[in-house]
Formats: C-alpha cells, structure tokens, sequence
C-alpha cells in the first residue's frame, strides 16, 4: 500500500474487542455498568469528605482530588467505547483521538503524582507527627496540587505535540478500544525515534520517580513503625497506610502488567484486555479500598446517608 503523507486523516477505526454483536452487548453491559460503579463509588468518597469537618485534613484532601481525577480519568475513555458500540461504528476523528491522547497521558500522570504526594503526607504523619500540621499546611497542599497538575498537562503536552508531527497512512486501524498513545505511534508512516524517546524518557522519569519517591518514603514508614514500642501503637500507625498502599500497588502492578503483556505477547488483542484493568478495574476499585479499610470513611458515609434519608422523610411528611 502506498504511504501518503497525510497527518490530516479524517478518522481513525478503534477495533476494540471483538466483531461479535453477542459478545458487543456483553461487554457494553459489563463496561457500563463499571464505569456506573466508578463513578458513584468516587463521588461517593468525594461527598464524604467534603461533608464531614472531621476529614478535613491533607490526607483526605488528597483522597478527594484522586476520586475526582479517578472519574476524569475513566471518563477519557470508556463513554467513546459505549457509544460506538452502541451505534455499530469503531471511527474516532482524528482530534477526537489527539485530544483523548491527551487527556488519557494527563489523568495518568495525575494519579501517579497523586499517589506520591499521598505517600508524603502518610510519612509526615508518622515520622514527624508533632510537626505534621505545621508541615501539612493548606498552603503547602494547594501547591502540591498545582505542582501535580502543571508537571502533568506539561507531560500530556509533550506527548501530543510529537505525535501531532507524525504523518499517518489513509487506512489507520488501532487494535485497541480507545487511542492509546503507543499503539498510535506504531501505525505512524514517518520516523518515530523522536516520540519513542520522548515516550519512554517520560515514562522512566515521571513513572519511575515518584515510585523511588513512594518506596522511600515508605522505607522511613516501615522505620518509625518498627520503632513504635506498644502493639496496638504499630497497627493503628499501619493502618493509616494501608489503603494507600493497596492502591499504590494495584496501579503500579497492574501497569507494569499490561507493559510487560505487550512486550511479551505479540497479540495486540491481549494487551487490549489487560489495559482494562489499570484504566477501568483501578479507578472502579480505589473507593472500595478506602472506604472497607478506613473506619472515618465508614462513619462519614453512614452520616451522609443518614441525613439524606432523614431529609426524604421531612419533605414526605
């Protein structure tokens, strides 16, 4: 086939999972009704926290900002899978997949640096507790946010401009259910060495990092607890980490899990279906962790269902 060098391709075709309309209905099912599950589950947390006083500290407002970026972060890509399966039809154009690109590599980035600053703020609290409030400061965690999403847009940034010089043949077909942005750059017709650096530059440097920053930070945690003279002193210190840690784990293992299937595997389909466990399982679980392991978030929820029913009951009567 002859390459045209033709960056201004109407569409791309997203081929998603399988062609078989029995199996389409099944998984449009399954898909909406995670993405119903991730979305309830994470407003839930977010209504939670900002309802009750008591969670009004740094490690409840970043849990809040995770939540928010879990439902950005799914919302990126499983709404375009629903309604092409909906409609019978796989075509993406070619903005619509630049700025899915984008936003995908953005909330991403987000929620790994979120987990970072989480994991600062849990070794703040337990290895310089008499100081955490002065640390931990509204100031401070304002700026960590901003930091998180400026580093953030800056990789999306990146990613998307070396891309949008790529030049493109007239048939693109992407073997996954959403433009992920690897896949994108293999069906490229031009040199590619430039995003391949870029891509795998980034992902060592802001994947990476924040990794060493967790495991260090956990390092000292794992110190200071063994320090801790009394039993019951040790597993209330512990148990503030503990959903921290399931999550930190369930992103990074299911990530390093798809990378390696598709460096493994040469079958695009297989590493389509692990991809679905870090950008619908992850942000569909992350609520449930929280909130079966955290006692504050229990009593929260229960309140704020308490006053929601109480409220029903006085506009009936």
């Amino acid at each position: 086939m002859a390459v045209e060098n033709d960056t201004e391709i109407s569409q791309f075709i997203l081929l998603g999972f399988s062609k078989n309309p029995e199996l389409q209905l099944v998984l449009y099912v399954m898909f909406l009704t995670m993405y119903l599950i991730t979305i309830l589950g994470n407003l839930l947390i977010i209504m939670a926290t900002s309802s009750d006083p008591h969670l009004h500290t740094p490690m409840y407002f970043f849990l809040a900002n995770l939540s928010l970026n879990d439902i950005c972060y799914v919302s990126t890509t499983v709404p375009k899978m629903l309604v092409n399966t909906q409609i019978q039809r796989k075509g993406i154009s070619y903005k619509g997949c630049m700025s899915q690109i984008f936003f995908f590599v953005l909330f991403a980035s987000l929620d790994d640096f979120l987990l970072t600053v989480m994991a600062y703020d849990r070794f703040v609290a337990i290895c310089h507790p008499l100081h955490y409030t002065v640390i931990m400061n509204p100031r401070l965690c304002g700026l960590m946010i901003l930091g998180c999403w400026l580093l953030s847009v800056l990789n999306a940034s990146l990613e998307v401009l070396v891309v949008l010089r790529l030049s493109f043949c007239t048939e693109v077909e992407i073997p996954h259910f959403f433009c992920e942005l690897n896949m994108v750059v293999k069906l490229a017709c031009s040199d590619t060495f430039l995003n391949n650096v870029v891509m795998y530059g980034f992902a060592l440097l802001l994947g990476g990092g924040p990794l060493l920053c967790i495991i260090y930070s956990y390092c000292k945690i794992a110190s200071s607890i063994r320090g801790i003279s009394s039993a019951q002193g040790k597993y209330k210190a512990f148990s503030t980490c503990a959903s921290h840690l399931s999550v930190v784990a369930l992103f990074y293992f299911t990530s390093m899990g798809v990378y390696l299937s598709s460096e493994v595997s040469e079958s695009a389909y297989t590493s389509t279906v692990a991809s679905v466990l870090y950008t619908v399982i992850t942000p569909m679980l992350n609520p449930f962790i929280y909130s079966l392991r955290n006692k504050d978030i229990k009593k929260a929820l229960n309140t704020l269902f308490v006053q929601g029913t109480t409220k029903r009951s006085v506009r009936l009567h």
